[in-house]
């Protein structure tokens, strides 16, 4: 018969759905029996209305059934109290586990912080020099195509006025709470955090700098990020305030380029890399989107011109990591939510994103050097 220790060993390799750490190390697990074989295992939620709640009941059920003479599992479930959801959410922000009791001392000691200024998570700004170039499908089936290829994805929509990655991913829930602690929804293993969430589609942020400034600061400072592989941003247009605050969260951040193949287009893109380049961002390369249109008869049509994408690319001393095609199935993949490299993956769009994806992750990343900073 299985011990209750051997039960509670078993549970620390359940992780929570949606926050991908152990219930046990959360302070999950209230209560542990085992009684003929029976297991009585009774959890605390951490998430007011937990949407996944029935894939953590299976979870646990398998982990503990799979040791020898376990005969049933019976789980309780019911919602953290005050002080347990003030413990767990000092947990998340990096501090180390203390007594329910201590709650208060848990989060006096864990200060908020920005977790990309000091962690392994290469993070990718997503850039144009003007709107209507396709940056934000570029950013969504970007996140994806790394997500397929077995990496710990998250996005972050900084672009405050003109949101629309939660429509182009088909995330319609708002993030949860862990006490202050938010925690991104996530669709097609991308985890998201956009002003979507906190506005209406219909309704205009009507902001200055300011008031942006700290909205993204709490974007990065407020958001439970799991430590993901890759942070995908997808910048604003242009280089005004916001692309100068992201610069500053994110000293590491590599810039990504989107432009579109006529020259006119190519020349305003080249603003956003030399801004990039001015605050000592590095520009890994160049996306050239709405490339063509392949009509009917199999050709292509190259209705934006050609080598605006090229041409810039060789400009900056940087690759050209793809050209993404114009294909209706892209524009309306991003309008239901269902994005073409998820709903077409032999699409030439998305193979196109898929080499984009294998060349982001074939890029070692330049070495952020800071002269100021000495090792004594």
């Amino acid at each position: 018969m299985a011990s209750e220790s051997e039960v509670r060993a078993a549970l620390r390799g359940v992780e929570e759905p949606q926050l991908g750490r152990s219930i046990v190390e959360l302070g999950m697990v209230k209560g542990v029996t085992v009684r003929d074989g029976l297991a009585l295992v009774d959890l605390a939620l951490p998430l007011d209305h937990d949407r996944s709640t029935a894939e953590l009941r299976e979870r646990t059920e398998a982990a503990v059934s799979a040791l020898g003479g376990v005969t049933g599992v019976e789980l309780t479930t019911r919602p953290m109290d005050t002080d347990e959801v003030k413990a767990t959410a000092s947990i998340l922000k990096g501090a180390k586990p203390l007594m329910v009791l201590d709650a208060a001392a848990a989060a006096s000691e864990a200060p908020r912080r920005n977790p990309f200024t000091d962690n392994c998570t290469r993070v990718l700004a997503v850039s144009s020099g003007k709107g209507g170039v396709g940056k934000s499908s570029v950013t969504t089936n970007l996140s994806i195509a790394l997500a397929q290829l077995g990496h710990k994805v998250a996005a972050l929509d900084a672009d405050v006025w003109g949101f629309s990655m939660p429509r182009m991913l088909g995330i319609e829930e708002p993030p949860g709470l862990v006490d202050d602690v938010i925690v991104p929804p996530a669709a097609h293993g991308v985890r998201l955090i956009s002003m979507g969430f906190f506005a209406r589609e219909d309704q205009a942020v009507v902001w200055r700098g300011p008031m942006l400034h700290k909205a993204l600061e709490q974007f990065l400072t407020d958001v439970y990020w799991g430590d993901p592989d890759f942070l995908v941003v997808d910048m604003p247009p242009g280089t005004g305030d916001i692309s100068l605050s992201m610069a500053q969260f994110l000293p590491k951040a590599e810039t990504i380029i989107v432009t579109t193949p006529q020259p006119a287009a190519q020349k305003v893109a080249q603003r956003a890399a030399a801004m990039a380049r001015k605050v000592n961002l590095s520009v890994i390369g160049v996306v050239e989107n709405m490339s063509w249109f392949r009509g009917d008869d199999g050709k292509a049509y190259e209705i934006f011109g050609s080598g605006g994408g090229r041409e810039l690319a060789d400009g900056l001393k940087v690759p050209l990591l793809g050209q993404v095609p114009l294909v209706a199935e892209l524009r309306e993949g991003g309008d239901v939510g269902n994005p073409i490299v998820v709903a077409d993956p032999d699409d030439e769009a998305s193979v196109a994103f898929r080499s984009i994806a294998e060349q982001v992750v074939a890029h070692e990343p330049t070495a952020v050097r800071r002269p100021e900073l000495k090792v004594r």
